[in-house]
């Protein structure tokens, strides 16, 4: 785990680097991966994808790159000051903060500009946002099964049960998950499910208990303390993971940012990609299979699946015959749309069928 004060001495570095293209008369730049499909690469020893050799230049030979450096020098500023104290801010709070400072050029236009520029030190100092104190907005995904933790907070340290320490709602994720120390497992494999609502529904049957399973909530396109968590359980407790989403495009993009990590973070890839998860549904064959209740696909449906076939992550005999599978059928079905079939089949058929197909239970 990065230190604070090893975060706080590459930023320092980073500006120390900038101050001596100036000394040397050269003018300062700095160099990124690019960040777009085409320069994302297959990594056969990590097993996700990562950005390729194509950089990209931040330099002040242009007034609007001169600007950027100019930015990035004052957030180095505020980052440092920031760890010196001990404190932490939000992505949102550094925004709004950037409006005091006094220089007029080195505010941010847009949250997008102030969060992109975060991702641009995450890439070329190799700390991430969160050894920099800086945090999302709670993302308000969450973990239910037989898992003992002790939690690292202000307060000090404390141990929770995420079953019996914890009400329906399950136990809230952290910013920075790597606080977290596992103290004690009875979880067989991890099941990472898109919906609030079927996860509510897995829990009301007592799916967790019932299977030994650790559910987490990944709460749409799942946030980066839910992917390193998810890798966590993978990694240090061994667990099989298993992400359960909507059958559409835009699902199974979030099967692959778990598994295979996604284009805006790739350079945190080997830090958040699980890329042994297994995708279990809802699969076209499933809509097929299960007569579900369904909606046909958009144009902009139809474009994402071609997409896909086209995306490196999705380039497998499996996703290629699912993928053709539901441009064939021209239709999409929710999680939910198990529930045709009786609230209980979910819990009592589909899952431990798909679970036994996949050799997880």
């Amino acid at each position: 785990m990065t230190t604070e004060s090893d975060a706080r001495d590459e930023l320092i570095d980073l500006a120390a680097d900038f101050y001596d293209q100036f000394a040397a008369g050269d003018i300062p730049e700095m160099t990124l991966p690019t960040r777009t499909k085409s320069n994302i690469e297959y990594d056969e020893e990590s097993g996700v994808w990562t950005y390729g050799d194509r950089t990209s230049t931040r330099s002040a030979n242009s007034v609007r790159g001169a600007r950027k450096l100019l930015k990035a020098a004052y957030t180095i500023e505020f980052l440092a000051g920031q760890l010196d104290d001990d404190r932490s801010s939000t992505l949102r709070e550094l925004y709004y903060l950037s409006e005091s400072w006094d220089n007029d050029e080195a505010q941010f236009n847009s949250q997008d500009e102030s969060n992109d520029l975060v991702e641009d030190l995450e890439i070329v100092t190799g700390v991430t946002r969160e050894d920099f104190h800086m945090r999302p907005e709670e993302s308000g995904a969450k973990v239910m099964g037989p898992l003992q933790i002790r939690e690292q907070t202000n307060r000090g340290d404390r141990e929770i049960h995420c079953q019996l320490d914890v009400g329906q709602g399950g136990y809230q994720i952290p910013n920075n998950p790597d606080t977290i120390e596992f103290l004690d497992n009875d979880a067989e494999f991890v099941l990472c499910v898109e919906t609030g609502g079927m996860r509510d529904r897995l829990v009301e049957n007592g799916f967790d208990e019932a299977h030994d399973a650790l559910v987490v909530h990944l709460g749409g396109q799942p946030a980066r303390a839910t992917r390193r968590l998810t890798k966590r359980f993978r990694d240090e407790l061994d667990l099989p993971v298993v992400v359960f989403t909507d059958g559409d495009p835009w699902s199974y993009r979030i099967y692959g940012s778990v598994a295979y990590g996604s284009i805006k973070s790739a350079h945190l890839s080997k830090y958040l990609a699980t890329p042994e998860a297994k995708f279990i549904g809802i699969q076209p064959e499933d809509i097929v299979e299960y007569d579900l209740p369904s909606d046909p696909l958009s144009d902009s449906d139809v474009n994402a699946l071609e997409s896909e076939l086209e995306d490196p992550r999705f380039q497998t005999d499996y996703w290629e015959e699912q993928i053709e599978l539901q441009l064939d059928i021209g239709k999409k079905s929710e999680q939910q749309s198990l529930a045709s079939r009786g609230l209980d089949f979910v819990t009592d058929t589909y899952l431990p069928e798909r679970l036994g197909e996949m050799g997880v239970l």
